[in-house]
């Protein structure tokens, strides 16, 4: 080779890999700008054609060009995306910048797959053909027999004579057009009933191109369009080539929609295909509408396998399935992430936020000092938008974003239950259906199983929705700092309800019903102790929801684990903490709101498994109790023993001897917690009920009152009775809750328990009332001991029911040898329990009263004030004591004048007793039978601790000692001005008081206060 030829090669090669690469470089945009052509052309063709169907058949031939084209250009985008080339020379790399976000992949799928529905629907493929099925091909079948006058009328023409066609020629355009006249004539109806075999004509028109188009031949194409054109119509070769192309429209219409329709390469790119897909279906021009055409595309992906080799059918359809289920993933991923969007603080959370009182209070605030010109902004109002900001111009986008989020989610919904079943091989994908037997009444499956159809398919769009609401319940249950606020977690669960709700209305299943299974779920626990009779299974499921929320419960308050001061205000009826559990103070999370927005999420389970988590942790305390009782029993008949004979140095040193008494008041005050909390989660579940079911409270209220008192109860009964005290309709919460636990544990079977109120007694020795202070605005003491009083009541009223109940068992057992029946139950029996419990109470009273005397002495008075106040609350609390007990071994106008100190000046702020001075104490003389009130000396105005005015803050352990000096004086005349400004303490003078058991004599020798104290039983409520 030359010189000259080497450098003309050289430059060639040069030149060819610049038009090469700049080829590379612009091929995106030109291929980019069809693409965006033809989303627009299928789009309008699409929505023509929907409306117009009847010209469909017309033009039948531009619809497979433009299916064409987009396969084309389907493919072309796949095959180049993310494709690299190289030069020839220095072997470098130069990339295809194709973008694989865009979005006109997914509208051209879905035009494509919208024209070949449109086609197959107007194909005469079905069993039962009509008229308008058969347009495609009854207008093909008229076509080609119009078609047979227009090619004989052009071979006569001069040109085509002057021509002088071989014999071979003229036989085969004699054929075309024999061909072409023997077609059978469409009439109407008959069309379906025509079968014809077009295949020889295209054969014979195909032989007359190849020879036309030969060198050999003496008439070549332009001859015989030359011929024919002259005469101002279609020339020869236009007419047979339209002849051939509606011929294909007759007998072999399937076989070109799936030629042109067919997207089965993509399998060679499925890969590039799922990702493509991720990156446009939910980006900003993505629309939910297309992934069922995405879907579509695997129905062909096993047409690329041969049939010769086994292993390449089972690997495509494999590769096929697996891509399915692939796009499904991402679909329900796009379906829960639309949910947590409407679900999420910038979406419907924006909508529903409410503001806490404070709050409301700066915005006010806020606003009026605004709307001066005058006045300056506070400080810190940028933090508080001012109402109304949401409908500010600027602040339109997260509206926009709502109703976005909102018509996508609705748009996909609708398609994913208009979507026709996806069949690849054997497989077959439905995304809506349900099988009506997994969801019978009572079924309980697990999360895991949730939408697996009985059929070997799968239903994937409850699954997701349901699974993502119980992922959600899960998270919602606490926050970063700890457990999440009934109330707020209610309001989070309804909210995803509804946008489930809105789903539910364009899909058709019941959503609603599985939102119920979800939350039963959750919340099943096993059978409720009172209601249910079957046993529970080894290993049932507990939902893990109420375990965490009820294990929170126990831990937290009942417990107090946290150490955060967890306190029991009886006047507020909350538990209140000196700081933070977690992310909120006690009171956040315990008030009956709050405890009813627990029993309207968890239900009657999650009410009885926290009850009965409750029921262990106060058996183990009372198991300790009981365990106190054997290892001091000597001790404590000592002390019973000394007490009864007034014997007080035995008394003192047995006193003494008793170990572990202070851990035992703290196992006392502990259970009385859980007492407290169980009759605030009664009260709740109780108003819920009465809320939603009110003819159930009503008729379970009325048949409580009816109830046989009887001694031992039948089960029945017993079951009834646990049924009402779990919503609080029985007479006495707590004695009933602590009898139920003694009976389940077989608890006060020992006769050390009849020694129980000497054991109670004693408590009045422990050196914890030396910090123990009254606090008014509460109604109880700095460290609970007031929870120890629901203890002591409980626990003797319930030993007693027990020990008796067992007692008669017994006597029944030696008498009879068996268990007696029905008939043998007593009915005084209760008369009897109640008169012991009575008898019992009072003994503890009278002893704890001594020995708070007792052991009074000038230089120690500060105990004197809570113990006293202690016995008053118990006397107060208990249905089986009347107020006035107290009164036979401590003179009225002691509490009187405790009381009256409290309450001197404000009922809302405590007067702090700060002195442990005998100046400053009360001035209570134990010599005499009433007190002696001294003026106070020098300046006599009260002093007060200020008010907290926020969370709880207990009383200091001097503040039950600010009295002033005593004068000598009159106890008449120091009532007489008492009364008249009506400071006695916290006496409700009314004849609402229980009345129970009436009257009490005065130990004292002074004017009695009885009268009074008779029909003023209220404790220390503040006045009104």
């Amino acid at each position: 080779m030359s010189y000259s030829a080497l450098v003309f090669n050289g430059k060639f090669v040069y030149g060819f890999s610049e038009v090469h690469e700049q080829a590379l470089i612009s091929c995106d945009a030109i291929h980019h700008e069809r693409r965006i052509l033809l989303k627009q052309e299928i789009g309008r063709m699409v929505l023509f054609f929907t409306d117009q169907p009847s010209l469909l058949a017309p033009n039948i031939q531009m619809v497979f060009s433009a299916l064409a084209l987009a396969q084309c250009e389907v493919i072309w985008f796949f095959q180049h995306v993310g494709i690299a080339s190289s030069k020839s020379k220095v072997a470098r790399m130069v990339p295809v910048d194709i973008d694989p976000n865009d979005p006109t992949i997914g509208f051209l799928l879905d035009g494509m797959d919208h024209l070949c529905c449109l086609v197959r629907k107007y194909i005469a493929v079905l069993k039962d053909f009509t008229s308008f099925n058969a347009a495609i091909r009854g207008y093909a079948l008229s076509y080609l027999s119009s078609c047979a006058g227009r090619i004989r009328f052009l071979l006569g023409t001069p040109g085509m004579v002057a021509l002088d066609l071989d014999a071979t020629l003229k036989t085969l355009f004699q054929q075309i057009i024999n061909h072409l006249e023997n077609i059978p004539k469409p009439q109407g109806e008959n069309i379906s009933a025509i079968t014809c075999d077009l295949s020889g004509f295209r054969k014979d028109w195909l032989s007359i191109l190849m020879i036309v188009t030969s060198a050999r031949s003496s008439i070549n194409i332009r001859h015989l369009e030359k011929a024919t054109v002259s005469t101002g119509k279609e020339g020869l070769l236009s007419e047979g080539n339209a002849a051939y192309n509606w011929s294909r429209c007759v007998d072999e219409l399937e076989s070109q929609l799936s030629k042109h329709g067919s997207l089965r390469k993509l399998y060679f790119y499925h890969q590039h295909l799922t990702a493509v897909f991720r990156n446009t279906m939910f980006g900003p021009e993505g629309r939910p509408q297309h992934c069922c055409a995405w879907l579509g595309v695997a129905s062909s992906f096993p047409e690329c396998a041969s049939p010769i080799v086994p292993e390449e059918v089972t690997k495509i359809g494999r590769d096929a399935v697996l891509y399915v289920e692939s796009l499904i993933e991402s679909i329900m991923g796009g379906l829960e992430g639309l949910i947590n969007i409407l679900d999420s603080e910038g979406g419907f959370g924006a909508l529903e936020m409410q503001l806490l009182p404070e709050q409301a209070a700066f915005y006010l605030n806020n606003a009026s000092r605004v709307s001066i010109p005058s006045a300056k902004s506070p400080k810190g109002a940028v933090a508080y938008p001012l109402p109304g900001h949401e409908s500010y111009p600027e602040n339109n986008n997260s509206i926009k974003m709502l109703e976005a989020a909102m018509q996508r989610l609705t748009n996909l919904c609708s398609v994913l239950n208009d979507m026709e079943p996806i069949c690849v091989l054997n497989h077959v994908f439905v995304l809506r259906e349900v099988s009506t037997d997994m969801f019978q009444v009572g079924y309980l499956y697990p999360a895991n199983l949730l939408g697996k159809l009985d059929d070997g398919s799968t239903e994937y769009m409850r699954e997701c929705i349901l699974g993502n609401f119980r992922r959600r319940l899960l998270s919602v249950l606490k926050t970063d700092n700890d457990l999440q606020r009934p109330s707020i977690l209610e309001s989070l669960i309804r909210r995803h309800m509804n946008i489930i709700h809105l789903a539910e209305q364009h899909i058709s299943m019941d959503l609603t019903q599985g939102i119920r299974e979800v939350l039963l779920l959750e919340t099943f626990s096993g059978p409720v102790s009172s209601l249910h009779l079957f046993d529970r299974p080894a290993e049932q499921h507990t939902g893990s929801a109420t375990e965490v929320v009820c294990n929170w419960y126990i831990e937290n308050i009942v417990k107090d684990m946290s150490g955060a001061g967890i306190l029991f205000t009886p006047m507020h009826k909350c538990f209140k903490s000196t700081r933070p559990v977690g992310g909120y103070f006690a009171e956040s999370v315990t008030d009956l709101g709050e405890l009813q927005a627990f029993v309207r999420i968890f239900g009657g389970y999650g009410v009885d498994r926290l009850d009965t988590m409750m029921k262990e942790h106060t058996a183990a305390l009372l198991n300790c109790i009981d365990t106190s009782l054997r290892s001091n029993r000597e001790l404590l008949e000592a002390v019973a023993g000394s007490m009864h004979s007034g014997d007080r140095i035995e008394r003192e040193a047995c006193l003494k001897q008793i170990v572990d008494l202070d851990t035992i008041i703290g196992f006392c005050i502990e259970a009385g917690q859980a007492l407290a909390f169980d009759k605030l989660l009664a009260e709740a579940a109780g108003a819920v009920l009465e809320e939603g079911a009110p003819l159930i409270y009503s008729l379970l209220a009325g048949v409580v009152k009816h109830i046989p008192e009887e001694i031992p109860e039948k089960r029945e009964i017993r079951r009834m009775r646990g049924v009402a005290n779990g919503v609080a309709l029985a007479g006495d919460h707590d004695s009933e809750w602590v009898r139920s636990i003694l009976e389940e544990v077989g608890g006060a079977n020992d006769g050390s328990w009849s020694l129980l109120p000497y054991l109670f007694a004693t408590f009045m020795t422990s050196n914890i009332w030396n910090t123990t202070g009254f606090n008014v605005d509460t109604g109880g003491f700095n460290n609970n001991i007031h929870c120890l009083a629901r203890c002591i009541n409980a626990v003797i009223a319930g030993s007693e029911y027990v020990r008796l109940a067992r007692e008669h068992h017994q006597r029944q057992l030696l008498s009879n040898g068996h268990v007696g029946n029905a008939d043998s139950l007593d009915p005084d029996m209760r008369v009897s329990a109640e008169a012991s419990i009575k008898s019992a109470m009072q003994l503890f009273i009278k002893f704890s009263a001594g020995i708070v005397l007792d052991s009074l002495h000038e230089s120690n008075r500060s105990h004197l004030v809570a113990k006293l106040v202690f016995l008053d609350q118990l006397c107060d609390i208990s249905p089986y004591l009347p107020r006035s007990s107290l009164e036979a071994h401590v003179p009225y106008a002691i509490l009187r004048s405790i009381y009256s100190q409290y309450y001197a000046n404000s009922p809302l702020m405590p007067m702090a007793l700060l002195s442990a001075s005998p100046r400053h104490s009360p001035a209570v003389s134990l010599a005499h039978a009433s007190p002696i009130m001294r003026q106070p000396r020098g300046d006599s105005t009260p002093q007060y601790s200020a008010n907290d005015s926020g969370y709880f803050k207990g009383s200091s352990s001097h503040s039950q000692e600010q009295l002033y000096d005593a004068e000598s004086a009159n106890l008449r005349g120091v009532e007489n001005k008492h009364r008249n400004v009506r400071r006695s303490g916290p006496l409700d003078y009314s004849s609402s008081r229980k009345v129970k058991y009436e009257g009490s004599s005065s130990g004292g020798t002074g004017p009695s206060p009885l009268p009074r104290f008779a029909v003023s039983r209220s404790g220390p409520i503040s006045y009104k």
